[in-house]
């Protein structure tokens, strides 16, 4: 047997490659996982963006110092075991390379979930690490595992943010949220997090290209193009979530917003217009704070448990999805890519931002592919 890998190149994103390798014995207590398909979108692209910061390249390492695999989120079935507590055939959901398949080395089980022990993985934030085993998962169903790969991720990210937010007042600027990169998927599920409390402005900053997109979505009060920060009220007490990590606008908006409480950091989707190096600091007003999702779902499962933190996520990704599926007016509408060159081109229009914010793409390394 051989596996696909997709690679990137950490110094320069747009250059791809694919390798393919042959498959080594399992050792022991390991499980070989094929990969059916796998969500592509500008999250992945934060990854590689923040691959050498935050680990993301040690997840998958590629053995040659220059490239990367850069993680997503999908589903994959066990083709070989040799674990006594994991059965070929299994499906599990999580991180995963792009590639056709993987190793695990599983060390804790669960009846609900895998924990990948890799020797590579020992330091990584441990919510990574975790496989959830779909005949036992309460968020998975059968016909749903597309949009489960494209949003799953995302809007956990996004309800943690509401909650960060909301379990810290708001820093006092609770009057008005606003967002970057508005038509993003991550963007748009903190901004229905947000609505839902009722008291909070959640003001959108988006393209002129993605204003109609952002304003159908009905869960924002205002959206805003990047040439209208005037229009914003300079003196409110407000948060800025930064989806789009562009240097210039975080700089634009701490100047204009003499009211801005907190200054948040999620994604890169503008990664050809990332901030300097040591730019925060001379930022005025509040500095710049990357958000890190799983230091909030360690505080809140220590204080909540973790069956009621479960408990909560499910409502709330239910409710999402719910609206975000709506058969009269869906915000997501599902594409299917299998093979390099198609994975290629959909990279790559994730890492220059193009595209229709409506399309989810769903992409396979698998020959056997449907």
């Amino acid at each position: 047997m051989s596996t696909l890998e997709f690679l990137v190149r950490k110094s320069d994103l747009a250059d791809t490659r694919v390798r393919e390798r042959d498959d080594a014995p399992l050792a022991p207590g390991q499980a070989r996982v094929g990969i059916d398909a796998f969500a592509l979108t500008a999250n992945n692209v934060t990854y590689a963006a923040f691959g050498e910061s935050m680990s993301y390249w040690q997840f998958f390492p590629s053995d040659e110092p220059e490239w990367g695999s850069v993680p997503v989120w999908g589903f994959g079935q066990v083709l070989q075991s040799t674990h006594p507590g994991v059965a070929v055939g299994e499906r599990l959901y999580g991180f995963f390379p792009m590639a056709s398949q993987v190793v695990l080395t599983p060390g804790k089980l669960a009846p609900e979930r895998i924990a990948d022990a890799s020797p590579h993985r020992a330091e990584l934030p441990a919510v990574y690490n975790q496989y959830f085993r779909c005949a036992a998962d309460p968020l998975y169903t059968a016909d749903s595992e597309d949009v489960q790969a494209l949003l799953r991720p995302l809007f956990i990210t996004s309800w943690l943010i509401d909650d960060f937010l909301g379990d810290n007042d708001f820093f006092g600027g609770k009057a008005v949220a606003v967002l970057s990169s508005a038509s993003s998927k991550t963007a748009y599920g903190t901004a229905f997090a947000l609505a839902q409390r009722g008291d909070v402005a959640v003001v959108g900053l988006t393209s002129e290209a993605n204003r109609a997109f952002c304003e159908s979505l009905g869960c924002y009060t205002r959206v805003l193009g990047y040439n209208e920060l005037d229009r914003l009220d300079a003196q409110a007490p407000s948060v800025y979530i930064d989806f789009a990590g562009n240097g210039e606008l975080r700089r634009a908006l701490h100047e204009r917003l003499g009211g801005l409480r907190y200054s948040m950091v999620i994604g890169n989707t503008h990664v050809d217009q990332r901030a300097p190096q040591g730019e925060a600091k001379s930022l005025p007003g509040p500095r710049p704070t990357f958000f890190f999702a799983p230091a909030q779902i360690k505080k809140r499962t220590g204080e909540w448990g973790a069956e009621a933190f479960g408990q909560r996520l499910a409502q709330a990704w239910r409710d999402f999805t719910a609206r975000a599926t709506d058969e009269a007016a869906p915000w997501l509408r599902v594409a299917h890519h299998r093979g390099p060159e198609a994975i290629r081109a959909v990279w790559l229009d994730a890492l220059q931002g193009r595209g229709d914010p409506r399309t989810g793409h769903i992409v396979s390394l698998k020959a056997d592919a449907a």
